[in-house]
């Protein structure tokens, strides 16, 4: 198997560290992987979209799972597909949405493995509607440190450690998946304008059940009277019935659009408050009032950062910090508070997102709970940003919520116990699957995991 030292970073650029990279093609070499292990052990890795360190292992080994891409079976009637772990959400666009099908959940970005959604139990905009991406796995099969292949399904401890569980639990190997029947890629979008904070949550909670798909932009510059002041686009997959005579021809047809990449070097500072809060204006004014009906591509819909390969790199050298937490119903005077915080602060973030999410998931690290979760992009040069985010997480844990394993860099693991209640059940599973620690990654280590 090919091997090189590396530095090896997540998608917000920050504490890169050095490990030796593994590419397995086969499982029986990502089998060899785990057990040729040396004394810092391994993790799993996919295309790297975690913001933190979550698929970082200094001193140790990383095992990139892309070489294991192949789509094994896809019932077109009862629309499943059976997968290996490192297909992309990308990869099954492409395959699936000619045949009528689209995947169950999506993040932000379609780069990302089936293996990556599932230990990070991803969600979307349609958790309210859907939960996360692990209610839609029928099965997996994981490799373990003892050198096994099991099968796992759902309503089983290993299936609810592993959802959710940033690889700490084995290698996920392959994945059954239940899909979204949809009879074009197109989406119907309906977007408007909200005035501030309550006026965004207040339309999100009597309308929201309307739509499949959910989201609000939310201005985190705002002060005053505007503060919170947001753009909420909602939408379904469109029928045919609603599509131009052009474009039935091909309803399912999957096309994406690429602009230049982001440069290697840009210069620090260029996000800053004048530029971020002159963006944010431009971007809350031009979009209309209200518009209902509009035709949107797939790709324009869920993932519009996509189309910018390498858009991490505005950030500077530096790189950012994504912050996502989620507070219950009942804690809005939680999320007040911190958007006022931040707002106050003067936080330059143009990539800041409100939603709603629904029941919580099955797994005991999963991120989401009934309630409302922020998530937003602050570079990491801010001065003091680490102090004032540690101060938000202190809060947010008091109100019984959490911040999101996958995108964190730099939680204190004092707080995680309080944050994710069935921690010790993790703990305890994991000792016994693991007692070696062979699956170890830099955000195990940080948050004794």
């Amino acid at each position: 198997m090919p091997a090189d030292t590396v530095s090896v970073t997540g998608w917000g650029r920050t504490a890169p560290s050095a490990a030796q990279l593994v590419r397995p093609r086969t499982f029986e070499e990502a089998a060899l992987a785990v057990r040729g292990c040396g004394a810092r052990g391994g993790i799993a890795r996919g295309l790297g979209r975690a913001y933190g360190d979550a698929a970082q292992n200094a001193g140790g080994e990383v095992f990139d799972m892309t070489g294991l891409d192949r789509i094994h079976a896809i019932d077109a009637d009862g629309g499943t597909v059976l997968c290996d772990a490192g297909v992309s959400l990308h990869r099954l666009m492409e395959v699936l949405l000619p045949l009528g099908w689209f995947v169950p959940v999506t993040p932000g970005t379609r780069y990302v493995t089936v293996g990556g959604a599932l230990g990070a139990d991803i969600h979307g905009k349609n958790h309210h509607v859907s939960g996360s991406f692990s209610r839609h796995v029928l099965s997996f099969e994981l490799l373990t440190a003892d050198g096994r292949v099991r099968t796992v399904v759902p309503g089983t401890p290993l299936f609810e450690a592993t959802a959710g569980g940033m690889g700490l639990t084995g290698v996920i190997l392959t994945a059954t998946v239940r899909l979204q029947p949809v009879r074009t890629s197109w989406m119907s979008v309906d977007t408007e304008r909200a005035s501030d904070l309550d006026d965004l949550m207040a339309r999100l909670a009597d309308t929201d059940h309307r739509y499949r798909y959910s989201v609000a932009w939310i201005d985190l510059l705002a002060r005053g009277k505007a503060t919170g002041r947001a753009v909420l686009t909602r939408g379904d997959h469109a029928p045919l019935e609603a599509l131009p005579r052009s474009a039935r021809r091909e309803p399912l047809a999957f096309r994406t659009s690429r602009l230049p990449a982001a440069p290697a070097f840009v210069p620090e500072g260029l996000l800053s408050r004048t530029t971020v809060g002159l963006f944010n204006e431009l971007w809350f004014r031009k979009a209309p009032r209200a518009r209902a009906g509009e035709l949107q591509r797939i790709p324009a819909f869920f993932h519009p950062l996509d189309g910018v390969p390498h858009w991490n790199r505005i950030y500077g050298r530096g790189g950012f910090v994504q912050y996502q937490f989620v507070v219950g119903h009942g804690r809005e005077e939680t999320l007040r508070r911190i958007v006022r915080r931040i707002s106050e602060r003067r936080c330059p973030s143009f990539l800041a997102v409100l939603k709603r999410f629904g029941d919580a998931d099955p797994g005991w690290l999963s991120f989401p709970l009934p309630g409302w979760t922020l998530a937003l992009d602050i570079p990491a040069s801010l001065p003091g940003l680490g102090a004032f985010l540690d101060e938000l997480d202190e809060e947010v844990a008091a109100a019984g919520g959490r911040v999101y394993l996958a995108k964190d860099s730099r939680l204190r693991p004092g707080l995680l116990a309080a944050m994710y209640p069935r921690l010790d059940d993790f703990r305890a599973l994991r000792a016994e699957l693991d007692p070696r620690g062979v699956f170890t990654s830099d955000l195990s280590r940080r948050l004794c995991l």
